[in-house]
């Protein structure tokens, strides 16, 4: 195989992964109650607003891990 053929099916791959990525992303904010858990850092103060979704971002991580254990696993 050739540099420019492996580069290629590199692009492609990612491209396949950005536009899963997206999708997941324009999912995410059609399911109740993600980003608003208990826990969830939320500051608005005037003009300024500041969020951290400490909690969520951990469920995430969590279900994340255990999804890929099961898809790696040998």
């Amino acid at each position: 195989m050739t540099p420019l053929a492996s580069m290629a099916k590199l692009l492609i791959m990612f491209g396949i992964f950005m536009v899963v990525i997206g999708a997941l992303m324009l999912l995410a904010g059609k399911i109740p109650g993600l980003g608003k858990l208990p826990g969830d850092i939320y500051v608005q103060k005037g003009n300024f607003t500041f969020y951290f979704p400490v909690v969520t971002s951990i469920i995430l991580s969590i279900l994340l891990t255990l999804v890929l254990s099961f898809v790696f696993r040998r």
